[in-house]
């Protein structure tokens, strides 16, 4: 029944055009797959492409047991595993492929470094096999489920497009070299099913989105307050009964997921040691949060010992994220779950401990999610999440891709999206002018020499200005977050140009039209539940 109104709601020509999403988002992955990758010809360590190489190598012939754990067979100096359980059973998955095809790949002690054309194809491929099974399915599912039956199918089909060509993701998992795709898709999967009120599902989609990757815990508080905030909602003992009922499945599917890990303490000790390495630093390289730019002032890296640092950071994300959380937890509304997403993990990308360039995709896919409700904010932050990532993709000689993908995903967004229609005239303004500035960096940071006193100038220079524009936006998506007078004093903000008022009357309609969706959504599915 369900698929019959889903089939009945677009029109023929939408699932051609969905198709051509697709095959484009595919084809961008696959060009991109053909320039290099993190530390190609760069021994003795290499770079990401040679750690997920390693991996497999070890979790395809070492004993569980081991795969955490230094030993004569698995140097932990040489790319230890330090990503959770459910991404060793990955690498696991595809080193057994690997030794069916092509065993050199995983051969234990003989192929680190290895870089042969039919290796560089297979750890290729195995991404895109990720983005074909799990990545791309998540956005098109979100997007088609998870909005109002009377939805235009072209703001669906722009929805698709944003998300699936947004460069930042292609660029460093299909470029540098990560498998972003298969966290982030179970995290999407997991909003599709808070969406639905199928509480017990989306547990446990993102239990397996963290236990892929711990960064994911950037999204944890949002998910907790969120299922939180309804067991308060539902009443004493329903609640209790919910609450009861996520503990349960949450503590099963870790349970499930570590149980090679379980057979003593000291065994689960040697995951979490690997997993939370507190000793290797603040940052990585130069990282667009706060503690980098206010390096040139105050070196928190070199006064702070690395243990007391970690415990500063947790103290003022944890006080920082404090104001979204309790709104969530106060209201758990959808779209308060889809902004807490985005400042809650904005927040830990500013603030937290041991953050990679790399991280900041942790927000831009919450912030892909209402690109149709909010569509300059997104282009605007998607573009400099990418700016914010330059220095690492340059050195990865990826300056010409990275080029070539933001002017397309640039063009495609403005003539499809159209994120500056009936805008105030001084955003769109600001917007220009602020990607302006990023262009003038990069081209500095290529064409112009560094002083030798600063060899790292530019690039320290592009993580000072990405870090406030995110700074900016994380204000931005709490006023969002936090609506009512706060978002009246947005508006208040930026009106005085022609057709803001107009515009937020359109937005506020937009939202009211979601939430009545998903209300009917929920009662769809539990006199479904009911009838079963």
């Amino acid at each position: 029944m369900a698929s019959k109104s889903t089939s009945s709601r677009f029109s023929p020509e939408f699932y051609p055009q969905l198709l051509l999403i697709v095959l484009v988002a595919m084809s961008f992955r696959v060009s991109l797959s053909m320039w290099g990758h993190s530390g190609e010809g760069k021994p003795p360590m290499h770079g990401d492409f040679e750690a997920q190489r390693h991996w497999m190598e070890i979790t395809s012939n070492l004993p569980a047991k081991q795969w955490y754990v230094h030993g004569p067979k698995n140097d932990l100096q040489y790319w230890g595993l330090d990503y959770p359980p459910l991404t060793a059973y990955h690498m696991m998955a595809a080193g057994m492929i690997a030794k069916k095809v092509n065993p050199d790949l995983v051969e234990l002690g003989t192929s680190h470094g290895i870089e042969k054309p039919d290796v560089k194809f297979f750890m290729r491929a195995s991404v895109l096999v990720m983005d074909i099974l799990l990545f791309l399915p998540a956005a098109i599912a979100y997007f088609i489920f998870s909005r109002p039956q009377k939805t235009d199918e072209s703001i669906i089909l722009n929805s698709i497009m944003v998300f699936t060509a947004y460069p930042g993701i292609m660029l460093i998992d299909n470029g540098h070299f990560q498998y972003n795709n298969v966290s982030l898709g179970l995290m999407v999967l997991a909003t599709l099913a808070l969406s639905f009120t199928y509480d017990l599902l989306a547990a446990i989609l993102f239990c397996m989105s963290l236990n892929y990757k711990q960064m994911e815990l950037y999204h944890a508080l949002p998910f907790f307050g969120y299922l939180l905030g309804r067991c308060i909602k539902s009443g004493v003992f329903r609640g209790i009964y919910k609450l009861a009922s996520l503990g349960m499945i949450v503590i099963a599917t870790f349970a499930i997921i570590w149980s090679p890990f379980l057979s003593s303490v000291e065994s689960a000790k040697a995951v979490i040691q690997r997993l939370f390495p507190f000793n290797r630093g603040l940052y990585e390289d130069k990282v667009a949060n706060f503690w980098c730019s206010v390096s040139p002032l105050i070196k928190f890296k070199d006064i702070i010992a690395p243990q007391d640092m970690a415990k500063i950071c947790m103290l003022v994300t944890s006080i920082c994220t404090l104001p979204s959380f309790i709104d969530l937890l106060r209201k758990p509304t959808m779209k308060k779950f889809h902004y807490a997403s985005i400042n809650i993990s904005l927040i830990f990308f500013l603030f937290s401990f041991h953050v990679h360039e790399k991280s900041i995709l942790i927000a831009a896919i919450p912030v892909c999610l209402v690109v149709d409700k909010d569509p300059l904010a997104v282009v605007w932050f998607l573009l400099i999440s990418v700016f914010s990532m330059v220095p690492l993709l340059m050195k990865d000689g990826l300056l010409i891709p990275t080029t070539v993908a933001v002017s397309i995903f640039w063009m495609s967004s403005d003539y499809f999206v159209r994120p500056t229609l009936n805008q105030p005239a001084q955003v769109v303004y600001t917007m220009q002018v602020s990607l302006l500035g990023g262009v003038c960096l990069v081209l500095a940071t290529r064409f112009i020499p560094a002083p030798q006193r600063f060899p790292d100038l530019f690039q320290l220079l592009i993580a000072i200005y990405s870090c406030a524009h995110f700074f900016i936006f994380a204000f931005y998506f709490h006023l969002k977050q936090l609506g009512g007078i706060y978002e009246q004093v947005l508006w208040k903000f930026l009106e005085g140009s022609k057709g803001t008022v107009s515009q937020k009357k359109s937005f506020d309609a937009s939202s009211v039209n979601v939430d009545k969706n998903l209300a009917t959504n929920r009662a769809s599915s539990r006199s479904l539940r009911q009838r079963r």
